[in-house]
C-alpha cells in the first residue's frame, strides 16, 4: 500500500532537496571567482560530513537513517558538482571544442573536457558501494550510483545530439563546453535513453511499494525512485522545448549579466 509516511513523504522530501541543493551550488558557481576558494572548502567540509552520514547510518534500519543516508549522498554529489562548476576539478582539455570533424575526434575531445571530474564521480561511487554493501541501509549508495548512471546518459546524449538543452546554470567559466552539445532532431540514443529511465524509475516505484510500510527499506527505495523519476522527466525535457533551468534563475547572482544557458543535472 502507498502511504504519505512510507512513500509519498520521502518523495516530496527528495524533490525540495534536490530544488534547493542545485540552487545552491548555482550560486556559489556563478559568484565571483575569488569566492571559490571558500566556496570549495565548505563543500568539502559538507562532502566528508556526508561521507560519515551515509558510513553512520549504513548500520540503521529505521526511515530516519534512510534519509540521513541519502542527505549524506547528496552532500557528496554536492561537492563533486561545485568543483565542476568551479572550473576545480573538470578535464584536461579546458578550452572550447576545435571543430574537427569525425565522430571519434569529437568524442575525444568531449571526453577530455570532463575526464576528471567523471573519474572521481566513478571512484566516490565505487567507494559508496564498497562501504554499504554488506550494511542493511545502503540508500546513500543507490543514490549516488544512480546519479552518477543518469549525469553519464546525460552527457553522451548531448555528445551525440539532442533537440533541446538548456544551459542556464553553467557559470562563465564553464562556458566552453557549450561547444561540445549539439541539436540534433530526436533519434535513437535519446529514445533509448528515455524508454530506459521511465523502465528504470517505473521498476524502482514497484519495488518501493512493495516493502514493508514503515520500515526504513520503503523510505530509502522511495527516495531512490523518486531520484530515478526526475531523472526520467529530465531526459524528456531533452526533447521537449521546456527550459528547465529557468527554474533556478533566481539562484543565479544578478552582477553576472553574460551567463550562458546550462543546466542538467546539478544534482
Amino acid at each position: 500500500m502507498v502511504t504519505f509516511a512510507d512513500h509519498i513523504g520521502p518523495a516530496l522530501g527528495m524533490i525540495v532537496a534536490w530544488f534547493l541543493s542545485t540552487g545552491l551550488i548555482a550560486w556559489a558557481a556563478n559568484r565571483a571567482p575569488r569566492t571559490f576558494g571558500t566556496s570549495l572548502i565548505v563543500g568539502g567540509l559538507a562532502g566528508l560530513i556526508g561521507l560519515g552520514a551515509v558510513i553512520y547510518a549504513g548500520a540503521g534500519s529505521s526511515p530516519a537513517a534512510a534519509y540521513l543516508s541519502f542527505a549524506g549522498a547528496l552532500a557528496i554529489w554536492g561537492w563533486h558538482e561545485l568543483a565542476f562548476l568551479t572550473g576545480a576539478c573538470a578535464g584536461p582539455r579546458r578550452g572550447p571544442a576545435s571543430g574537427a570533424d569525425g565522430r571519434w575526434a569529437r568524442f575525444a575531445e568531449g571526453s577530455a573536457a570532463i575526464l576528471h571530474h567523471e573519474i572521481a564521480l566513478a571512484l566516490t561511487a565505487l567507494l559508496l558501494v564498497g562501504i554499504c554493501w554488506q550494511q542493511p541501509n545502503r540508500t546513500g549508495a543507490e543514490a549516488f550510483a544512480l546519479l552518477f548512471l543518469l549525469r553519464l546518459s546525460t552527457k553522451i546524449n548531448l555528445h551525440v545530439g539532442v533537440p533541446n538543452f538548456s544551459d542556464d546554470l553553467l557559470p562563465p567559466q564553464m562556458a566552453y563546453l557549450k561547444t561540445y552539445f549539439r541539436r540534433r532532431p530526436f533519434g535513437a540514443v535519446l529514445a533509448v535513453s528515455i524508454l530506459g529511465t521511465v523502465a528504470l524509475a517505473g521498476w524502482l516505484g514497484w519495488r518501493a511499494a512493495g516493502l514493508e510500510p514503515g520500515s526504513g527499506a520503503a523510505t530509502g527505495a522511495s527516495l531512490v525512485f523518486a531520484l530515478a523519476a526526475l531523472g526520467a522527466l529530465e531526459h524528456m525535457f531533452l526533447g521537449l522545448p521546456l527550459r528547465d533551468g529557468a527554474l533556478w534563475r533566481w539562484a543565479i547572482p544578478a552582477q553576472s549579466p553574460d551567463r550562458i544557458r546550462g543546466g542538467g543535472y546539478g544534482l
